[in-house]
């Protein structure tokens, strides 16, 4: 199935109540629509969040490598932004999308959140990440 980008409508004074850090950034966690599951976690200044509501593409800063980037663009594992929501503080943002290809970790994991507390296996093999329940 072929996916189609779809921009987020927003105001200007929605914008205005997301409360960015003291190094201009906001975390932005992502969960996949179909099913609930917490996707992964990145980080979006103003320009980053914009891009995602006006292309409707998940789009991030990264703070290791100092520059934009759209999340599948290298890898495959596109996602297609379905709502973007902030919290009652204005402190998080919460995208809901759409994931293709393997998944959102870089590892190639569906999820990063993929590693538990108390399993004994620091690698992740030892189980799924929990969907929303």
């Amino acid at each position: 199935m072929e996916r189609v980008a779809s921009p987020v409508d927003f105001t200007e004074e929605e914008l205005s109540l997301v409360r960015f850090g003291a190094d201009g950034l906001v975390p932005a966690i992502v969960q996949d629509a179909g099913d609930g599951t917490v996707l992964m976690l990145g980080y979006m200044d103003g320009e980053a969040l914009r891009r995602t509501l006006q292309t409707g593409r998940s789009w991030f800063w990264s703070r290791s490598r100092g520059e934009y980037w759209c999340k599948g663009e290298t890898s495959g594992d596109r996602q297609w932004v379905r709502a973007v929501r902030y919290d009652c503080d204005g402190d998080a943002i919460l995208l809901v999308v759409d994931q293709d290809g393997n998944g959102a970790c870089h590892t190639g994991a569906r999820s990063c959140f993929y590693r538990s507390f108390g399993s004994g296996d620091s690698s992740g093999s030892a189980g799924s990440p929990v969907a929303h329940g």
